[in-house]
C-alpha cells in the first residue's frame, strides 16, 4: 500500500484504483451481467467501497490518480495481422496519447517504487475505429470476478482512528480466496525496475483477436521496455522522483516498447484473469510503440480522456472475463463523478514537464 500523503489542501490521502469510461457501452454490461440486481455489486457500491479505501476524488480519477499524459505513435510490424484484421496490427504508423500513472487513488502521494504502476494509450489509426488499452506492471491480476473484486476493496477500508488499513481484515481476505494466492505470489516476486521507461506493462484481461475470415484467437499481451532494464534504487527518493525521472528519460530520447502478444495455449484460463499462463505459449510482436513527448495533466491531451479496456476496433473483440466489464463500469462512473467537480492542480505541473532550457536551445 502507498504511504499517506498531503496535498495542497492539507488532505489526509490515501489508496488504489483503476480509471475511466463511456456510459451507454458499460451500462449495456451491467445490465446483461445483472450488476444491476438487487444485492448485486453495483457501480456506486465499488465507488464506495473505493472511498472507505482512501480514493482521494475531488475531481481526479477514482484511481491511478497520480499521473502525467505522453504521445507518439505505434509502428506495426505486420506480424499480427494473421490474426486480427485491426487497422493497428497492419504495417502503418498510428497516433497515440497515453498516460502514466500510480496505482493509487491519491494524486499527490509520494513515488513509491513498489507501488502498482499502469501505462494507459488510445491508438488513433487514420480512417478507422479507435482502441484504448489500458495495462499495469504486475503480470497477473490476483482477483477472478467481480466479488473478488468487491471484497478486496472492503478489505482496504482505512481505519479512521488509526489512518490505516486493518491487517486483520486484509489477512482475512487472502484466508478467503486462497485462489488467489499463485497470482498474489507472482506478483510479489516481479522485478521492481528503476521507473516507468523500463518497466514491462501487462494486459491483465484476455482478448480475442479476429482474423478476415472470423477465425478468433485468444491473447494477452504485454508493452516490454526497449530501454535496459534496471532494478529499483533503494537510494532515490523524493515525492515526485520516478515522474521526474520519466519526463528526464523522455527529454533525453524517445522511449520505445515492443507490443508482446501472447497467445493462449490449450490449458490456459481466458476468462480468469487470475490465472498464470503456460511460460511456452507462443508469442508475437506485433509492432513498436514510441513515445518522444510528456505533458502535465493540467490541460494535456490525456486529462479528458477514458482508457476504458472495451473500447474495442473491429478484429479485437472482449473474451468472457468478468473483470472487463467491472472495469469498464468502474471506469464510466469514476468519468461521471470527477466530471462533476472542482479539481486541483495536479501534483505533476506544467512547468515540471518542460523541456531543460539547454536542451530546448540545442533542439530549435
Amino acid at each position: 500500500m502507498a504511504a499517506k500523503s498531503t496535498g495542497p489542501s492539507g488532505s489526509a490521502l490515501r489508496w488504489l484504483g483503476v480509471a475511466a469510461a463511456p456510459a451507454a457501452l458499460a451500462l449495456g454490461f451491467l445490465w446483461a451481467g445483472g450488476w444491476l440486481s438487487p444485492n448485486r455489486v453495483t457501480q456506486d457500491r465499488l465507488m464506495a467501497e473505493l472511498h472507505d479505501a482512501g480514493s482521494y476524488g475531488q475531481g481526479f480519477r477514482r484511481a491511478h490518480s497520480k499521473g502525467v499524459c505522453v504521445t507518439g505513435r505505434f509502428d506495426a510490424s505486420g506480424a499480427a495481422a494473421s490474426v486480427s484484421k485491426a487497422a493497428i496490427f497492419q504495417e502503418q504508423s498510428v497516433p497515440v496519447v497515453g498516460r502514466f500513472a500510480l496505482g493509487a487513488g491519491q494524486p499527490y502521494v509520494t513515488d513509491n517504487p513498489a507501488t502498482v504502476r499502469s501505462m494507459a494509450l488510445r491508438f488513433m489509426p487514420k480512417d478507422a475505429p479507435e482502441w484504448r488499452a489500458a495495462m499495469n506492471n504486475p503480470p497477473v491480476l490476483p482477483l477472478r470476478d467481480v466479488q473478488d473484486a468487491s471484497d478486496f476493496f472492503s478489505s482496504q477500508r482505512i481505519d479512521p482512528a488509526t489512518g490505516k488499513t486493518d491487517p486483520a481484515r486484509v489477512k482475512a481476505f487472502g484466508a478467503a480466496h486462497p485462489w488467489l494466492q499463485a497470482a498474489a505470489e507472482k506478483n510479489a516476486h516481479r522485478v521492481i525496475t528503476s521507473g516507468f521507461a523500463d518497466d514491462t506493462y501487462h494486459s491483465l484481461n484476455s482478448f480475442l483477436l479476429v482474423g478476415e475470415t472470423g477465425t478468433k484467437t485468444a491473447v494477452r499481451w504485454a508493452m516490454v521496455p526497449v530501454q535496459p532494464v534496471a532494478p529499483a534504487d533503494a537510494a532515490a527518493g523524493g515525492r515526485d522522483y520516478l515522474f521526474q525521472r520519466l519526463i528526464a528519460d523522455i527529454h533525453d530520447h524517445p522511449l520505445q516498447w515492443h507490443m508482446v502478444l501472447t497467445v493462449a495455449g490449450p490449458h490456459d484460463a481466458v476468462n480468469d484473469p487470475s490465472q498464470i499462463w503456460a511460460d511456452g505459449d507462443q508469442t508475437i510482436d506485433a509492432g513498436t510503440l514510441t513515445l518522444s513527448a510528456v505533458e502535465s495533466e493540467d490541460g494535456g491531451p490525456c486529462t479528458g480522456l477514458t482508457f476504458d479496456p472495451l473500447i474495442l476496433p473491429p478484429g479485437i473483440v472482449a473474451s468472457a472475463d468478468p473483470i472487463l466489464q467491472l472495469r469498464s463500469g468502474a471506469y464510466m462512473r469514476s468519468f461521471s463523478l470527477r466530471s462533476g467537480e472542482k479539481r486541483e492542480p495536479s501534483a505533476i505541473t506544467p512547468a515540471m514537464t518542460q523541456a531543460p532550457a539547454a536542451e530546448s536551445e540545442k533542439k530549435s
